[in-house]
Parts: C-alpha cells; sequence; structure tokens
C-alpha cells in the first residue's frame, strides 16, 4: 500500500477547507490572544478533515501533516517575531535605569507612632484608618476588635505592624 494512494481522489471542498483554515491558524499566530482567526480556522481545519478522510488512518495521517506545517509556521512566526510589529507590542524595548530602585515601604519608617482607627476586625490582619487613609494592616498576633485604636509598631516591605493601643 502507497501512502499517496490513502490521498486518491481528492475532496477539493476539504482540501479548501484545510489550506483555509491553516491560513487563518497562521494569521492568529501573528496576532495577540486567541480571537476569531484562530477559532475559525480550527473549525475548517476540523471539517476539511472529517470530509477528506474515509478512514481512520487517513485522518491520522491528514492531522499530523497539519501539525508539521502549524509546527513549522509557528517556528517560522516565533524566529521572525522580533523583526515585525508584533513585537512593538510584546517587547519591552527599554531598560530600566540601574540608579533608580523600586521599595513599597521604603521612606515609611516616619510613619511608625502614628495612631489610627481599626475599620475591621484584625484577625491578626485588616483595615485600619490613619488620618482618613484606609491602609491593610497586620496586628502582632493578637485579636485586635473594630474602632479600637491602634500603633504602627513597625512596617516591613509592605507589610504595616500594628498593636493595640492601651485603655488609659
Amino acid at each position: 500500500m502507497n501512502i499517496l494512494s490513502l490521498f486518491a481522489g481528492y475532496n477539493w471542498i476539504a482540501l479548501l477547507c484545510i489550506i483555509t483554515g491553516i491560513v487563518f491558524v497562521i494569521v492568529e499566530m501573528n496576532l495577540p490572544g486567541f480571537g476569531i482567526p484562530g477559532i475559525v480556522g480550527i473549525i475548517l481545519i476540523a471539517a476539511g478533515v472529517i470530509i477528506f478522510a474515509d478512514t481512520p488512518l487517513q485522518a491520522l495521517i491528514l492531522i499530523l501533516i497539519i501539525l508539521v506545517v502549524l509546527g513549522a509556521a509557528l517556528f517560522f512566526v516565533l524566529r521572525f517575531a522580533s523583526k515585525s510589529r508584533l513585537s512593538k507590542h510584546l517587547v519591552l524595548e527599554e531598560a530600566v535605569q540601574d540608579d533608580i530602585r523600586f521599595s513599597a515601604g521604603a521612606g515609611l519608617d516616619y510613619q511608625i507612632g502614628s495612631e489610627g482607627i481599626a475599620t475591621s476586625a484584625l484577625r491578626p490582619s485588616g483595615t485600619a484608618d490613619f488620618e482618613g487613609v484606609k491602609t491593610d494592616v497586620v496586628s502582632a498576633s493578637e485579636f485586635i476588635p473594630k474602632n479600637s485604636t491602634v500603633v504602627i509598631t513597625k512596617i516591613q516591605g509592605n507589610k504595616i505592624v500594628v498593636k493595640q493601643k492601651p485603655e488609659q
């Protein structure tokens, strides 16, 4: 049995569906996201395989050929992506300067000792209001009821640790 004899008697509608579907999938490879061209391409490829293949062996061989073609297309799309219009949207071309540093808690040490009101129960995390600014806080391993006065004891990165102010 010759492999070419498996595909004797071409069904041109099926081949047109498969080729158009492959083109749609290749177009989708060049567009970010998963959208209409990819869905239409997959549907056309599936319809073409169903119409074209008379036996499961024909369907399997056809699917393998389609996967090889799409794999080669994906290889070329990825290889030349840095030179295409797509790279302008996906690749960051500017570098962050070395002298710029980012830290969520940098410079907040002056807040240590500030008093606020717990706007939720702290078990151990919750929110507190410090001079009109609602802030996510963590208690120092104790339950603090809502509307209690709290004091900032330390700041670790973006974590603000509070304790309940003793009643006077």
